[in-house]
């Protein structure tokens, strides 16, 4: 079984987004796309006018989103008539498809606001499919727990707790992982899966080969292979993320990733003249 190890170690950097939310961005910038993965954001922070302004109504087409509130609440609505409001440790999982407009608004004025958005590719097939949801209330949400570890399982299945995300085409795996110090955590992955960790907090080891010292706020792009083994030199939390490539060809416009250039323009000319919504 061929092991898995470390390929790239990124620093995110900082952007501004929406109304000027401040974000940690990986991927979208270093990679430009990891296939199927568009975008990975970290949002954070205990001073309101780094979020507050929040993400006013915007559209988006041919792509999904997972939006993961690790602290904080968030009002979310859009044009499908869907309102609601995310809380802490639940989980937005929106396939945008033919189109959406939406706004994800912070549903506080003080205090700690964390999260994570990721964005998924949608194949040429779904991408002008019908937008629908799965929302993860943190309540509900599968959870391992054992004297190591802890497992909240938002996509995939870790021993018993399997996540609510089923059926889906790129067989997502989706793991939020605390564990102690000196602790291991394997898992098997698909080989033919793109693979990542985002370090939240502590320090790790990951595979057999030595690698650069990772700690805090930290994407480690994998190899590809079977058996991930991590250790925890301190305590830690991380998320564990994999997908089944795509392999089509991408054109980004903003809020739209299409195949081509011209479904981009198409998009635009859509939501300028009205008839984006379906």
């Amino acid at each position: 079984m061929k092991n898995i190890e470390v390929s790239k170690i990124i620093d995110p950097i900082p952007v501004s987004d929406g109304a000027g939310v401040k974000l940690k961005r990986s991927i979208g910038v270093e990679p430009d796309y990891f296939d199927p993965f568009l975008m990975l954001d970290e949002f954070g922070s205990e001073n309101k006018d780094d979020y507050i302004g929040g993400f006013p109504p915007h559209p988006h087409r041919g792509i999904e989103t997972v939006t993961y509130m690790l602290k904080g609440e968030f009002e979310h609505e859009d044009s499908t008539g869907a309102k609601g409001k995310m809380k802490s440790g639940d989980v937005q999982w929106m396939k945008t498809g033919s189109g959406i407009i939406h706004s994800e608004m912070p549903a506080m004025s003080e205090g700690r606001l964390h999260g994570f958005q990721l964005w998924i590719n949608m194949p040429a097939k779904l991408k002008m499919s019908k937008p629908n949801y799965i929302y993860i209330d943190a309540n509900k949400m599968h959870i391992h727990k054992d004297n190591d570890k802890q497992v909240k399982v938002i996509a995939g299945k870790f021993e018993n707790s399997e996540g609510p995300v089923k059926g889906h085409n790129v067989e997502p795996i989706y793991f939020d992982i605390e564990l102690k110090k000196d602790k291991n955590f394997n898992f098997e992955l698909s080989p033919s899966h793109n693979s990542f960790i985002y370090l939240i907090d502590g320090e790790i080891k990951i595979g057999d080969q030595n690698h650069n010292k990772v700690k805090d706020s930290t994407l480690i792009l994998l190899t590809k292979g079977e058996m991930l083994q991590i250790s925890a030199l301190t305590k830690t939390k991380f998320l564990l993320i994999s997908g089944k490539p795509i392999g089509e060809q991408i054109a980004r416009g903003g809020p739209f990733v299409m195949n081509t250039k011209a479904e981009v323009l198409q998009a635009v000319e859509d939501y300028h003249n009205g008839t984006f919504v379906k």
